[in-house]
């Protein structure tokens, strides 16, 4: 999937060619013949334009944003500045995350040290803990017992987890989720920095533990001490309150549309890759605005079936995934970005009230195992 192909971009959209065999053999054929005909089309190239274009275009606003503070100085107007550096370093998080998964560059390497100083020195987060989680993520979307972004903790995300709160309180708490999902959001940019440095610090093995660490101490201190010396202590608290706030709540917008509602898989289930990446992921509708403020995550369906794609190639090879599906019967989720998100709110007040059924189907009859 990560080479380079020298062909001219063509429209990979003719019928896919369905193989005899069994059923099983038919639907790993099906993914193949789909990969086959985007390589040919050349949309597993790299962007390496469109990226050096971030990159620097991302590293230039921040700096120029610092200086703004700086000379704004000692005013409640600062609020307004870490709001724009809120949405910012959702920006670069976005770019982080294409870094992790490859998409930038060739080199397994380049990709590895772009991230390790988008994630952890730029954002101030861990790479080491959101990879290991979203790589588990990527390989059984929504499944039980596999996919960790379903796991229960404040929130539960099945019916049984909602049935197996233990206290009146934590009971009642879950079938008013839908409500608190949104202002809890609010709290997930402190969530990130957290688990991030827990992860780096734990006993757990860490591939470059000491620059993870070097980068979020550089990046977190400088910060906080930057902040304080031009604010005073009332003032800087309240700026990295807002910006950690917004910040949340953006990355938590980006993110929540792309599965939450979506069909959750039993653990005792299993399913072709294509059906896997398909089914369980929503699609965001919307044009170059949303591809912008969503970092590319609207197209999700195309992201999880070729996640070292180039965030440019998406929106192209998105017609002929579409296309891909409805020959073959698989439904293929798109909706608008409201929609996605009325969704989200009405899944999990649902699931928290335990009016959710078990998903099954033929499909989930046919791979139980």
């Amino acid at each position: 999937m990560s080479q380079t192909l020298d062909k001219t971009p063509t429209d990979p959209t003719p019928a896919p060619r369905r193989a005899p065999g069994s059923a099983r053999e038919r639907q790993v054929s099906d993914f193949t013949n789909l990969t086959q005909r985007v390589q040919d089309a050349g949309l597993m190239r790299r962007a390496y334009g469109y990226y050096w274009s971030k990159m620097i275009g991302l590293t230039a606003a921040g700096l120029a944003l610092a200086v703004v503070f700086v000379l704004v100085g000692d005013t409640w107007w600062q609020m307004v500045t870490a709001v724009v550096l809120a949405l910012l370093l959702t920006q670069i998080a976005f770019l982080g995350h294409d870094a992790a998964h490859r998409q930038i560059f060739v080199s397994g390497k380049w990709n590895e040290w772009v991230s390790l100083v988008i994630i952890n020195l730029f954002a101030g987060m861990g790479l080491g803990w959101w990879q290991r989680k979203h790589n588990k993520h990527h390989a059984a979307p929504n499944k039980v017992d596999a996919d960790p972004d379903i796991e229960p903790g404040v929130l539960v995300w099945t019916p049984e987890d909602a049935s197996a709160r233990k206290t009146r309180l934590t009971r009642w708490l879950a079938t008013k989720q839908g409500w608190f999902f949104f202002p809890l959001l609010l709290l997930e940019g402190v969530n990130l920095h957290v688990q991030g440095i827990k992860r780096a610090v734990g006993r757990e093995k860490v591939k470059r533990r000491w620059v993870e660490l070097s980068f979020i101490t550089v990046r977190l201190v400088s910060y906080v001490a930057l902040v304080f010396y031009i604010l005073p202590p009332g003032k800087a608290a309240a700026f990295i309150g807002v910006q950690l706030a917004v910040f949340g709540l953006y990355m938590g917008l980006a993110f929540a549309p792309n599965h939450i509602g979506m069909p959750i898989v039993p653990p005792d289930v299993k399913i072709d890759f294509l059906r896997r990446q398909v089914l369980m992921s929503r699609n965001v509708s919307g044009g170059r605005w949303v591809d912008t403020f969503m970092g590319g995550l609207n197209y999700q369906v195309e992201h999880h079936l070729f996640p070292s794609m180039a965030r440019p190639n998406l929106r192209k090879v998105a017609p002929a995934v579409r296309a891909h599906c409805e020959e073959l019967g698989v439904r293929y989720t798109e909706t608008t970005l409201a929609q996605s998100l009325r969704a989200v709110h009405d899944y999990v007040n649902r699931v928290g009230r335990g009016g959710l059924d078990v998903w099954a189907c033929p499909l989930a009859v046919q791979y139980r195992v």
